[in-house]
Parts: structure tokens; C-alpha cells; sequence
């Protein structure tokens, strides 16, 4: 890949990570549990719990990688491998981890993908600004999926 086209790639992601961040960091500086229980949903505490902590865990996955996206951003040159890993390394943590967060919070319905209608399940109702929230980001983190799928492929044959 060209390194015109990589830095390219690097800035696309720098702009959604900054995008997403924005989003999740404003909900969560500006949520409290006892607001979430007030409303609708299915007023399950722990689950409302488990719920943030699947989202501040990817606040600060898409923190770290976008340092790194704009510390690569600033080199001259930019250093290739670094890049391809990065973006590799954010495929994984930040977009795997929406779909699918480590304590299992929520899940993605892949059928729902083929349906026109959104793929993240709760395993509860979860409070409406969360359900907003999470529908929103869905359609930038399916969009950058796509985008960094082909590093999943290319840097892991680079790898073997």
C-alpha cells in the first residue's frame, strides 16, 4: 500500500476515533446511574453498571489508539509497519470491542446486519440514551469495520 493511501487511511481514523470519543465522553461525563434508572428501560441496575463499564473500557481503547494514529500522524515519514499494526491493533480493540465487548454487555446480531436494522442486541432493555447512543456510534464503527478489514487480512499474512 502506498504510503499516500496509508496516511490517508491513518487520518480517516483519526477523525473517527476524535468523532466516536466526542460521543462517549460526553455521555458518560454527563451520565449518572440514578438518571439512567429513571428511564425507560428495564431499570436493571447491575446490568445498567455493566453496561458503562463496557463503554468506559472502550472510551479508553479509542483514547490510546487515537494518541497513537496522531503521533504516526505527526512523523516524517510516516512509519509504515507502525501504521499497517495500528490500524490492525484498532480493528481489534476499539471496532471488535464495540460489536463485541469483553463482559459480554451486549452482542451483535449479524443476521440483523442483512435485515436493514441494528445489529447490537441487549441482553436487557438498556436505558434509552444508551440505546440512542450505541445506535448512533453503530453506523460509524460498521463503516470503519469495513474500511479496516483489509488490515486484518494483509498484516496478519505480513505476520505469518
Amino acid at each position: 500500500m502506498s504510503n499516500d493511501s496509508l496516511y490517508a487511511h491513518m487520518k480517516e481514523v483519526s477523525i473517527f476515533l476524535d468523532d466516536s470519543l466526542d460521543e462517549i465522553s460526553s455521555y458518560l461525563n454527563n451520565c449518572k446511574l440514578e438518571d439512567l434508572m429513571s428511564e425507560d428501560g428495564s431499570r436493571n441496575s447491575g446490568y445498567y453498571m455493566e453496561l458503562l463499564k463496557a463503554l468506559r473500557r472502550l472510551e479508553v481503547f479509542c483514547d490510546e489508539a487515537n494518541d497513537t494514529v496522531n503521533g504516526l500522524l505527526r512523523e516524517e515519514p510516516m512509519r509504515e509497519t507502525a501504521a499497517e499494526r495500528t490500524l490492525y491493533g484498532i480493528h481489534h480493540q476499539c471496532i471488535l470491542g464495540f460489536f463485541s465487548p469483553k463482559n459480554d454487555a451486549w452482542y451483535e446480531n449479524s443476521r440483523a446486519s442483512y435485515s436493514g436494522r441494528q445489529s447490537i442486541s441487549f441482553y436487557h432493555q438498556p436505558p434509552n440514551s444508551f440505546l440512542r447512543l450505541m445506535m448512533h456510534l453503530e453506523t460509524s464503527f460498521q463503516r470503519m469495520r469495513e474500511e479496516l478489514s483489509y488490515y486484518e487480512t494483509t498484516y496478519q499474512k505480513r505476520m505469518s
